[in-house]
């Protein structure tokens, strides 16, 4: 009676252990980039790199927030996981790279909402008939990804409408993308305000709905810790591959063929992921689906409700210029087939095996189609 327990636990150890030898990566890009072996080699190299590290950054945040339940839980570990994608997009911002930061905000959404939602409703419907998690809170996560969606569609409504005003000579040029970055700051500091709400909902007035189950052994002080330094030399780390990756993007993505919408939206966004990847697919595999779905929706939440918008006012402290939320057609309207699909597994409080794996679908869908993208 006690093999299959003893298998699943050595499973979850395999799994959580082997993306630790990708560290060795680190230096290897730091070598690849002193010794100038091209930028290929380097974004490869400090890609790599930073899937551990924000693996542990994962596992870290996990063991702080242990002894707290789901909502807690799953809010730190977007939290310090979108760090290394939030890490990634203000290199990029720096440099003035604002289609990639904008594809890899388009990633990061749909990534956490299809790939990792569907990675971790795969691996815990394996061995289970159905998972389920509650209904409430997963309507409420819902309802924030829609908001996400709208953000996204009015900017580039605004855009095609007064577009057509700058195309007939009745709008300058210089006054549309003053207007757009005008109001691109107006819905960046609307989403803000509703990411503060949100916090509000889920960690006071309603965090009850965010229970969940709390970790069976809270993580003691010198775990604490431990995991706190673990976080911050991660954090640091990543910084650093971060430099490397952003800088070798260019030569990289013309000698894959690649275009950077498809860089930005698969390839940073999912090297960004790792962290939410690995959490999400453990604690699902151990039956916590609450704190498996508000890792993966919390994290898309978090990407359109906090990130974009401080990305937006940070850019205004570079020299590049202020960068405004318009996203291209096709960007948003994988945002909204994202959320679209992640409403209809998430409205009846319940998921298997399959829902996991039509997600997965739709996110290779996509994912071959930003391919295809000219």
């Amino acid at each position: 009676m006690s093999a299959a327990p003893a298998r699943t636990g050595s499973t979850l150890l395999v799994f959580r252990h082997l993306p630790k030898l990708l560290l060795l990566f680190i230096p290897l890009a730091v070598l690849a980039e002193a010794s100038h072996w091209g930028g290929m080699a380097v974004f490869a190299f400090a890609g790599l790199a930073i899937v551990p590290l924000a693996g542990l950054m994962g596992e870290s945040t996990e063991r702080i927030a242990s002894r707290f339940g789901a909502g807690v839980g799953g809010l730190l570990n977007a939290t310090f996981g979108n760090a290394a994608e939030f890490i990634i997009a203000i290199v990029a911002l720096r440099q003035g790279l604002f289609e990639v930061v904008k594809a890899s905000l388009t990633g990061s959404i749909i990534g956490n909402a299809l790939l990792v939602l569907g990675l971790a409703i795969v691996a815990g419907g394996a061995r289970r008939e159905r998972l389920s998690f509650d209904r409430a809170a997963a309507a409420a996560g819902s309802t924030l990804l829609a908001l996400a969606a709208v953000a996204l569609v009015v900017p580039a409504l605004f855009h095609l409408f007064a577009g057509r005003e700058a195309t007939s000579g009745a709008l300058a040029p210089a006054r549309l993308a003053a207007l757009e970055r005008g109001l691109s700051l107006e819905i960046a500091v609307v989403l803000f305000a509703a990411y503060l709400l949100s916090l509000l909902f889920s960690l006071r007035t309603h965090r009850h709905l965010y229970a969940g189950a709390a970790g069976a052994h809270g993580a003691g002080a010198g775990g604490v810790g431990r995991a706190a330094l673990t976080l911050l030399i991660a954090t640091a780390l990543v910084a650093w591959m971060s430099e490397l990756l952003v800088g070798a993007v260019g030569e990289a993505s013309h000698a894959l063929g690649l275009t950077p919408v498809f860089v930005g939206v698969i390839v940073v966004a999912v090297i960004g992921n790792a962290a939410e990847h690995s959490t999400a697919v453990l604690v699902a595999m151990k039956n916590q689906m609450d704190l498996a779905l508000n890792i993966a929706t919390g994290s898309s939440i978090q990407i359109a409700l906090f990130v974009a918008p401080a990305l937006v006012f940070l850019s205004y402290a570079f020299a590049r210029g202020p960068m405004d939320l318009v996203f291209t057609p096709f960007e948003v309207l994988a945002v909204a087939i994202a959320v679209g699909v992640v409403n209809l597994v998430a409205q009846d409080g319940e998921a298997n095996w399959l829902e996991g794996a039509l997600l997965l679908a739709v996110y290779l869908i996509l994912g071959i189609a930003f391919y295809f993208l000219p």
